[in-house]
């Protein structure tokens, strides 16, 4: 039994690791972010649909939840498009400690979305985020494109997440998934064609190399990381699923320094200003369930 615990644990770090090696795939895909966006989103949503087929999902849904799932396909795809050009004006490192700011995001979102007060302990974290970013910033002004675009991509990733938080009271994970990615696509397809682009053969003209990069992320760090994450739930307390996945820009950074030391090292203000940040979302995940322990436990007693 807790060979099989350890096993489940195992799987759930390997799949932090996967979201951290996202980054280091915008870093070695050569297209723009706006194509490389369109590609994951169509070759996940293709992956998705053949495994809904294998395991005989139902996926009708109302005309009313399909325009719900479409906008927060659109947000999924801003957020992905945010991401990967905050890695093309920047570097991975840049892109994801912004991509930590999330939580400060999530602490003043959450709220509003599922009508409760905001707590004290959030303004508190809200404000030594900022704090970090403010010494990444300021250490690494030649990268500000760049950390803009990781904070807008990191306050799209947190609409989406909070927003998929009511989807999945009322819908299967899977279903959602695959209407956002069809959704994305869709968007993006309009947005390309509107932008004076065509889908001509120089569009799908791609190297070897970049076919081989968009079938990793499409399958491995898009596909199965979301269906192994939704998997490991059964095993594994979603706090702690939670609390692991705010390693993921930890992880990402170390790989990134590891392959790409040349454009990867920062300075130490950077480091500093990233472990606050970071040190305050995995914070910011234990005051919570504390508090909802704390919550359930009166609940049993009264």
């Amino acid at each position: 039994m807790p060979n099989a615990k350890l096993k489940h644990y195992i799987h759930l770090h390997f799949l932090v690791v996967i979201a951290g090696f996202t980054a280091i795939l915008g870093e070695l895909i050569t297209i723009g972010a706006l194509e490389l966006v369109w590609y994951r989103m169509a070759m996940a949503g293709i992956i998705m649909f053949i495994y809904i087929k294998i395991i005989r999902l139902n996926i009708k849904i109302s005309r009313r939840t399909f325009w719900q799932f479409s906008a927060a396909g659109v947000i999924i795809a801003l957020h992905w498009i945010t991401f990967f050009e905050a890695i093309n004006q920047a570097n991975v490192s840049i892109a994801l400690a912004m991509f930590s700011s999330g939580a400060f995001f999530a602490s003043f979102i959450e709220p509003f979305i599922f009508k409760r007060r905001i707590l004290g302990y959030e303004i508190i974290f809200g404000i030594i985020v900022v704090l970090g970013v403010v010494l990444i910033t300021s250490s690494e002004i030649s990268y500000i494109n760049g950390i803009v675009l990781g904070l807008l991509s990191a306050l799209f990733s947190t609409l989406f997440a909070v927003i998929n938080g009511r989807f999945i009271e009322k819908h299967n994970a899977t279903v959602i998934s695959f209407y956002e990615f069809v959704s994305g696509v869709l968007f993006l397809t309009v947005f390309i064609l509107a932008s004076g682009k065509t889908f001509n053969a120089e569009f799908f003209s791609l190297s070897n190399s970049d076919w081989m990069y968009l079938f990793i992320l499409a399958s491995i760090c898009t596909a199965y990381a979301f269906i192994g994450s939704v998997d490991v739930m059964r095993y594994i307390s979603p706090f702690t699923v939670i609390l692991s996945y705010n390693l993921e820009p930890l992880y990402g950074i170390a790989i990134a320094l590891m392959l790409f030391p040349e454009t990867e090292k920062m300075s130490p203000q950077f480091y500093l200003g990233a472990i606050l940040v970071l040190v305050t979302v995995l914070m910011d995940a234990i005051f919570k369930n504390y508090k909802r322990r704390k919550s359930k436990t009166r609940q049993i007693t009264n």
